[in-house]
């Protein structure tokens, strides 16, 4: 139902000129990226949706434009009941509901900012608190992500990765929000403190009721973190549906390639270089006709290369973008 959804997009839609290059006055034509291409997608309240694909694939692009970092092109965005890409939303009132948590945060993080200035900065940007209450809330965030006072006065060059990321994470959680968009949060970070992180993920969201999108390359953190799965190609959603059922039944022929070389700890199941996608990503300026993957797809037909293939539903919550999808049942 409409009222359970805390996200909805509609044919939503980033589009880039091109470049002419060092010649500003060359009269080559100007061409478009088509970054994202008309992605529909729904996140209910509480819930954790992966969006998962190659690099290049529009995942980041999507998550920024979702942020409202960068204007859509055309498409609607529905977050908490009220649309918020016309310009009528008021910018705080969306920001203090909806945050993000970059990858690096090398680069998220002003170097001459304490930690409890950093997280202390959205509440005094996107409320009215004051004072006190700024400084109680401040160190509640801090407390949440795991960092004592100690850290507070601490400036980022005196943080280790993981703890910089917890600041990051505590600053995306000070104005208490709604969604929180996580930009491979864990993918700067070693391994062990990946594992770490992500346990901090999923008990923040308990705590405060959180909902997440998650944009990651890495098929097992978002085994591990989501309830749904948006599966990315060339700008597009080619399989979406329960994050259990794309994993174990991944019925696009995108999706069960990505799948299958993923690397797994299980010794006796490598995967890793025995599985992989042939030919080359395509042109975001040039894209193929019909279906995208249909050059690099083991399964296409005339019909592939002649035709978009829409979202057919598979079961109940459960789509895929395919023209054959009984080849891959």
């Amino acid at each position: 139902m409409a009222n359970e959804l805390l996200l909805r997009t509609v044919d939503l839609r980033k589009y880039y000129k091109s470049t002419r290059g060092m010649n500003p006055f060359s009269r080559a034509k100007e061409k478009i990226v088509k970054a994202v291409d008309g992605v529909s997608i729904t996140i209910p309240y509480g819930k954790t949706m992966a969006v998962v694909g190659e690099s290049g694939c529009g995942k980041t692009t999507l998550a920024r434009t979702l942020a409202l970092l960068t204007p859509p092109t055309s498409g609607e965005i529905y977050f908490d009941g009220q649309r918020i890409d016309d310009g009528r939303a008021k910018d705080a009132e969306v920001y203090q509901k909806l945050q993000m948590v970059f990858q690096d945060p090398d680069s998220s993080l002003d170097p001459r900012m304490s930690a409890v200035d950093t997280v202390a900065e959205p509440l005094r940007g996107l409320t009215k608190m004051k004072g006190s209450e700024i400084r109680a809330a401040t160190f509640e965030s801090l407390h949440a992500v795991g960092l004592s006072d100690d850290f507070a006065e601490r400036l980022p060059k005196q943080l280790s990765g993981g703890q910089k990321q917890r600041v990051a994470i505590a600053r995306a959680l000070s104005t208490r929000p709604k969604l929180v968009i996580l930009d491979e949060p864990t993918s700067a970070l070693d391994a062990s403190v990946q594992a770490q992180i992500l346990k901090l993920l999923v008990e923040l969201q308990k705590k405060f009721s959180l909902s997440y999108m998650l944009i990651t390359h890495n098929i097992a953190v978002a085994a591990y973190l989501s309830d749904l799965m948006a599966v990315m190609y060339a700008g597009n959603v080619v399989e979406c549906g329960p994050s259990s059922e794309v994993l174990e039944k991944p019925r696009h022929p995108y999706t069960i390639t990505l799948m299958k070389s993923a690397p797994t700890p299980d010794p006796w199941n490598r995967t890793l270089l025995q599985t992989e996608i042939t030919g080359e990503v395509p042109s975001a300026i040039d894209p193929p006709s019909g279906c995208k993957f249909h050059p690099r797809c083991p399964f296409a037909e005339s019909v592939c290369s002649a035709e978009v293939p829409p979202l057919n539903e598979i079961s109940e919550g459960h789509v895929a973008a395919c023209h054959f999808l009984e080849k891959t049942a």
